[in-house]
């Protein structure tokens, strides 16, 4: 007995150390990827109004070259109340963004993507999954309950013009004929033995792929030929059709076919173009191929590194992840500052994470971001510019009847500090030695109680409205000989009223700063003094701004359009409450995009134009914007109240497109005289 319990335990082992070898992990996010994004189609799928949504989307499908059959979007086969993965990566010659989703009917699926793929393109069947390409570098895998869409571009690596050397992509080896690319970021299979049925459908599929290719082209060069001949006969387009590069050449507007010669095809031009065809698709399609093995050899699920998700909320949306830092610094932009003496200054300062929670409500539309460096002691640093005083007087600039307003109460001192951080960790840069200790000389110099004093870190800009005035400008007419002549022309121009002031300890320097610029020889013309207010006056007035006032009193600096908005106005209980908010938060703002729109009126001159600008007045609504520092993070919240009544925050873009949309279309139409 105790024989066969030993055995029993021993198999057991054997087999648990067997499943534990052999079970299917999860599929890693790929160690490249420079943005993650995941829905929460558990909450989104219950704000979409599919009887609203169905229409539009079937209106747009109807635009694209190959024409959908399909009408109801709703069931696509796609499980829309699961949570969908997105996640883009780049580097020198490839760049993929993917989705991962779940399937809940796989036949109504299937449906769809032959509605959708090109035609008599047929499905390659893989091991455990089906594949098809509904683009030339878009592809679309699924099993049973699974799916990813995957669209892949790629480009050969290129000289690198800010540097001497040839830039070689690490992520991709080109080999043979056929130019396999394989990414290294993934596990690469074993080659498979030579299977000649397989080698047959790839062939048959290259085929239908130049097919179609060749037969878009020859219709293009068709058409091109047309307008050249047209051209040469006429001396001009048809009135009907201007627009030639969306012409389909109607016999109504061209003479007949027969009238022009047979279309010429360049046969050699038009072979390399189908061999770069053919190679960029062969090697996209190896792309995609491998991850799709990857991915459906996996348990299914998606492993992302927890850093990504560190400010993610349950509850959101949306949530979206950004690597920042790579995104600027390891693309073309990156190779550019490295250039510069003080490019690395620059890495540094974009070397951070970006985490969004986007919510959309009934009311309105929330999206929450956190900032954080990557470094930890200069996220600190950081930090701490947020962290300043606030000012009462600046906040009662703030008042009901403005268009809206942005305030600032930081510590002005932390700036330097932040500065300083930046540069300390920039390398070894050509002149670093250089900088720090002129920094350190600035810091000796203008100590931080020198800094606060001028500018402490207090400021506000408030707009209070925008009113309309006559500009002169030059325009230019021409004759049918194309002779210029200039001709004068006024127009209504919207200005803004508004107000700039911050905080300051030493009014005697910023007196001194305007008392220069009015005693000055050069610019006394245009700067003057009356009493304690100095003003700035272009005696030309054909300017958006011709006249700008200064003050300096009660330890505020004004810089303002009309000497009126020096006085605080009465607050009501609204503006109050914006007041008081305004002195919580280093960082916040309100604009009412509504009033804004009304005092742009006059910027909208064609019928179109105004039919638009009155759709957003009805539904445009208001932004509230606010800053502080939460943890190791830099949280910024914007607000966006919506107006209409739609039956949420997310609809009501759907409701907005749909209106503009249906403008456009309006405008398509044949005027009736």
């Amino acid at each position: 007995m105790k024989s066969i319990l030993l055995k029993t335990q021993t198999l057991s082992l054997v087999l648990f150390g067997f499943m534990l070898v052999f079970a299917q992990k999860s599929m890693k996010l790929p160690a490249d990827a420079v943005f993650y994004m995941e829905i929460n189609g558990k909450q989104l799928n219950q704000k979409i109004n599919w009887e609203k949504l169905n229409p539009l989307l079937h209106e747009l499908s109807k635009k694209s070259k190959e024409k959908s059959s399909w009408n109801d979007y709703s069931k696509t086969g796609i499980k829309y109340d699961a949570t969908q993965y997105h996640y883009a990566s780049f580097n020198d010659s490839i760049k993929t963004y993917t989705t991962h989703f779940i399937v809940d009917n796989k036949e109504k699926f299937q449906e769809f993507i032959n509605s959708t793929k090109k035609k008599g393109l047929e499905i390659s069947k893989k091991k455990n999954y089906s594949y098809v390409d509904i683009d030339d570098n878009i592809f679309v895998a699924w099993n049973n309950d699974r799916a990813v869409l995957s669209m892949v571009s790629y480009t050969k690596p290129y000289k690198d013009i800010w540097s001497d050397d040839v830039v070689m992509d690490s992520a991709v080896a080109v080999a043979d004929s056929a130019a396999v690319a394989v990414d290294s970021a993934y596990a690469i299979e074993p080659e498979k033995p030579f299977d000649y049925k397989e080698e047959i459908i790839n062939l048959k599929e290259e085929i239908k792929y130049l097919k179609d290719e060749i037969r878009d082209n020859n219709k293009e060069i068709t058409r091109i030929q047309k307008d050249i001949k047209y051209l040469e006969k006429n001396h001009k387009y048809p009135k009907e059709n201007v627009d030639t590069q969306h012409s389909e050449g109607e016999t109504e507007v061209y003479p007949r076919e027969e009238e022009y010669a047979e279309a010429e095809i360049d046969t050699a031009y038009q072979k390399e173009q189908d061999s770069m065809r053919i190679e960029n698709f062969k090697i996209v399609k190896k792309i995609a191929e491998d991850r799709f093995d990857q991915y459906f050899n996996s348990n299914l699920e998606l492993d992302v590194p927890k850093a990504m998700l560190s400010f993610r909320d349950p509850d959101s949306d949306a949530f979206v992840y950004t690597d920042y830092g790579r995104m600027v610094n390891d693309g073309v932009y990156g190779k550019m500052m490295k250039r510069f003496e003080f490019g690395q200054f620059l890495r540094n300062a974009y070397d951070s994470n970006y985490y969004y929670n986007l919510y959309f409500d009934k009311d309105k539309v929330k999206l929450v971001n956190n900032y954080q460096h990557k470094n930890p002691n200069i996220q600190k640093t950081i930090s701490s510019v947020y962290k300043g005083k606030k000012n009462k007087k600046l906040a009662a600039l703030i008042n009901e009847k403005s268009i809206g307003y942005y305030v600032m109460n930081v510590n002005g001192a932390k700036t330097f500090d932040m500065m300083y951080d930046l540069l300390q960790d920039s390398g070894n840069g050509e002149y670093k030695k250089e900088m720090e200790l002129m920094m350190e000389t600035m810091k000796i110099v203008l100590d931080e109680e020198a800094i606060t004093k001028i500018a402490p870190g207090n400021g506000i800009f408030v707009l209070n409205e925008l009113v309309s005035k006559k500009v002169d400008y030059t325009d230019y007419e021409y004759d049918d000989d194309y002779n210029e002549k200039e001709v004068k022309k006024t127009k209504d121009v919207a200005v803004p009223d508004f107000t700039f002031a911050f905080a300051t300890e030493n009014e005697g320097y910023w007196n001194r700063v305007f008392n220069v610029l009015a005693t000055n020889k050069n610019l006394a013309k245009k700067f003057s003094k009356n009493g304690n207010i100095y003003s700035f006056k272009d005696e030309k007035g054909d300017g958006y701004m011709d006249q700008l006032y200064f003050v300096v009193k009660d330890g505020i600096v004004y810089l303002t359009s009309s000497t009126a908005n020096l006085t605080p106005q009465a607050q009501s209980g609204v503006s109050k409450q914006w007041a008081k908010d305004s002195s919580r938060y280093p960082l916040s703002g309100r604009l009412d995009v509504q009033r804004l729109l009304i005092g742009l009126e006059k910027e909208f001159k064609t019928p179109s134009e105004r039919k638009t600008l009155d759709l957003f007045r009805k539904n445009v609504g208001e932004m509230y914007y606010k800053t502080e520092v939460k943890g190791d993070s830099v949280e910024t919240e914007i607000d966006y109240n919506i107006r209409n009544s739609s039956e949420n925050s997310l609809m009501y873009f759907f409701d907005l497109f749909d209106e503009i949309f249906k403008i456009k279309e309006e405008e398509k139409k044949p005027q009736i005289l």
